[in-house]
């Protein structure tokens, strides 16, 4: 029976191991942390959002610049794939009115358990609180740092490489593959923090006042760039901004601060309303006596933290004229310094460049090695994205996998 490695125990990992345990493959895991799927359960934590179900261009468009080399494995292991999964293990999927896809449980640590079972009734063995170091001389050899500290040598017919990015280390992805990969020559486009918040310097009395207050239902978008409007609500912390839509801008942020150094973010308090309806419905309810915070507030229905984050931008008192209020309430500037670091990201942009594996996700310089999930170079904004591509990449790692053991040997096509 032949024999494969499966270097990590996230979700492509263990899909990459169902996969080829299912083809009859003797399938052995090992993850560095004592149990798997650690960064998949704190995923599920606040409920599992486990895909999304938009229609297909959209949906791609969300990878970005990767979106041509994951359109074919999101055909291999879609989004309905991934629903009728769940299924099978007895999570059922519902759609929830964000168009997000959660199981019936809306937890990750139901579906991990009946996973893990699955897994242990295919044979799939887990090796726990192993280290991936490197590989060995031999062909097919790999060596781990085991339990006890002591050194593990392995060898196998195939191996599938899934240990992840270098967001939250503490959960078991720290990017200490980078070392190895690029001594055997991997080309691997750095790692930098994705769904990640950023810092801002507020002034000490917004962050008293502010730190952990949502901008509900504000726009974003990056000065100077042209990708759409991110929607939702961004989260005042007291060193920066958090938040759906401040992750999905997160590529364009960091190209603005690539450039120069700085990035404006402009904040679209309104963003349902005109800046023409905003000037007259300004206009219009503007009473003497009204201070500048009564006046937004009755008008507009700016809350504190909208008005004060007005008062923040100018640096001063606000303008009293209508036209430029409502202009300055379509576009607030927001200076952003850096991101958060990466340690603190949800995930992480960069890896393994995409010129280095072939369409079955083989490294071309290491033939019978394969690697999946956010080893790779793509990134993705949270909503689903994230774990179903992380799916996919595995299923088509497994299935290159077992192609290349089904390959004819030399004596056989001699």
């Amino acid at each position: 029976m032949s024999t494969a490695t499966v270097i990590g125990g996230g979700p492509a990992g263990l899909i990459a191991a169902e996969v080829l345990s299912r083809a009859g493959v003797a399938v052995t895991v090992y993850d560095r942390m004592p149990s798997p799927g650690r960064k998949f359960l704190l995923a599920g934590h606040g409920g599992l959002n486990i895909t999304h179900s938009e229609d297909r261009v959209p949906f791609l468009a969300r990878y970005g610049n990767a979106a041509e080399h994951l359109a074919p494995m999101l055909e291999v292991f879609g989004s309905q794939d991934l629903r009728d999964w769940c299924a099978g293990l007895g999570e059922p999927t519902f759609v929830g009115s964000s168009g997000r896809v959660f199981p019936r449980s809306f937890r990750a640590t139901p579906l991990v358990r009946a996973w893990l079972a699955r897994l242990a009734d295919l044979g799939v063995r887990i090796e726990r609180r192993h280290r991936w170091l490197g590989w060995t001389e031999q062909p097919g050899g790999l060596r781990f740092t085991g339990a006890d500290g002591a050194e593990v040598e392995v060898t196998t017919d195939v191996a599938i490489f899934a240990l992840g990015g270098a967001s939250w280390p503490r959960l078991g992805s720290d990017g200490g593959w980078l070392g190895p990969f690029t001594e055997r020559g991997v080309a691997v486009t750095p790692l930098r923090p994705a769904n990640v918040g950023v810092r801002v310097d507020w002034t000490g009395t917004f962050a008293d006042r502010f730190e952990g207050t949502p901008l509900k239902h504000v726009a974003l978008t990056v000065r100077g760039h042209t990708a759409r409007p991110a929607r939702g609500d961004a989260m005042v912390t007291r060193t920066g901004l958090e938040g759906g839509p401040v992750y999905a801008i997160g590529a364009s942020i960091r190209d603005a601060l690539d450039a120069d150094g700085r990035c404006v973010l402009e904040v679209d308090l309104r963003p349902d309303v005109s800046v023409e309806q905003l000037t007259e419905r300004l206009e219009d309810r503007r009473r003497p006596k009204d201070s500048g915070s009564t006046w937004l507030r009755r008008s507009i229905g700016l809350d504190p933290v909208g008005i004060s984050l007005l008062r923040e931008s100018s640096g001063g008192p606000l303008p009293t004229d209508a036209a430029a209020t409502a202009a300055l309430v379509k576009a607030v500037p927001v200076v952003v310094t850096a991101p958060m670091p990466i340690g603190r990201a949800i995930s992480t942009a960069g890896g393994i460049a995409w010129d280095e594996v072939d369409e079955s996700l083989m490294l071309r310089r290491l033939p019978g090695t394969f690697v999946a999930g956010e080893m790779l170079d793509w990134e993705a904004p949270t909503g689903g994205y994230l774990l179903q591509a992380s799916f996919s990449t595995g299923v088509v790692a497994a299935q290159g996998a077992v192609a290349w053991l089904s390959r004819p040997t030399e004596r056989e096509t001699a």
